[in-house]
């Protein structure tokens, strides 16, 4: 069974996104997988900086996240929406997990043989679907294989009950969608 690291690009305690990354974990155990939920407000890392990075080497948080990634098959990554594009802390926690450990001249590390499955939550309408074209994208370049399912929830203040579960069946079915692709997906390791 795969092992799922799910996690939301947003570090807002009552976010939606966090609510959809928990929710899909839960739906992966059911459906037999491994899933481990972490949140990003845990990790707390500064603004990239080459300076920062030669003064002092990796942060413990990016050591960390790239332990985790490395422990991890998949990803299932809950994705806020910024003026069209994905969060900052997302993009930040991403490219510190890119740079090498000290010992090491490989960044990528953490990324290779990984797949993705990406969601999105969001009061609006297009359901924060947006953000996810640029962070397929990000993804790609770092050799991350992304499922072409993927699900945006609209009008997700009104999906979710009081203690976190979906209430939605069309999007229960879309949650599992995604995560029956990442579960068949699979990756050749070299």
């Amino acid at each position: 069974a795969k092992k799922l690291l799910c996690f939301s690009g947003s570090s807002r305690k009552d976010s939606l996104n966090r609510k959809l990354a928990s929710a899909a974990a839960k739906s992966a155990l059911s459906m037999g997988m491994q899933a481990t939920t972490i949140d990003l407000a845990d990790y707390p890392l500064e603004l990239y900086n080459g300076d920062l990075e030669q003064q002092s080497g990796l942060p413990a948080a990016a050591s960390q996240l790239q332990t985790l990634f490395a422990q991890h098959d998949a990803l299932i990554i809950a994705s806020p929406e910024y003026n069209g594009s994905f969060s900052p802390l997302l993009k930040n926690t991403l490219d510190w997990i890119s740079r090498p450990p000290a010992e090491e001249n490989e960044g990528l590390k953490p990324y290779q043989h990984k797949v993705a499955g990406l969601l999105a939550a969001s009061p609006g309408g297009f359901g924060g679907l947006r953000g996810l074209v640029p962070l397929r994208m990000l993804l790609g370049n770092l050799g991350v294989t992304v499922v072409a399912a993927q699900l945006a929830v609209p009008g997700a203040h009104n999906v979710f009950n009081d203690v976190g579960e979906i209430e939605d069946e069309r999007t229960i079915q879309g949650l599992d969608r995604v995560l029956q692709s990442v579960q068949a997906t699979r990756i050749e390791s070299t």
